[in-house]
């Protein structure tokens, strides 16, 4: 099927699936940090940007500097835990879903 310029597929369900994928990925890093025996200065503030990250898609149309300022912060947060690097690579994967911020 063709599509317009601009359209965005959707899902069964009527969801945008870049969504689905960001809820997806931003689930299982949130699961994963709140289970790593590990503390560290800046865990704070991961679960805080994680947690603004689910309300955006939540919400239904995130902003996508504010979704990549999350990342980042979220990213200089946990990025020395290597046990969470899959899950923050996940995250910035989805994130890229939503297309590059104009510079």
């Amino acid at each position: 099927m063709l599509r317009s310029v601009g359209q965005t597929r959707v899902t069964v369900s009527g969801e945008d699936p870049r969504a689905a994928e960001l809820r997806a990925a931003v689930s299982r890093l949130r699961r994963e940090l709140a289970g790593h025996p590990g503390e560290f200065p800046d865990r704070g503030i991961a679960e805080d940007e994680l947690a603004v990250l689910a309300a955006m898609v939540a919400a239904g149309d995130p902003e996508i500097p504010r979704m990549r300022r999350s990342l980042l912060l979220i990213a200089g947060a946990i990025g020395s835990v290597s046990a969470l690097a899959p899950g923050l690579m996940a995250v910035r994967e989805a994130v890229d879903l939503f297309g590059e911020v104009p510079r």
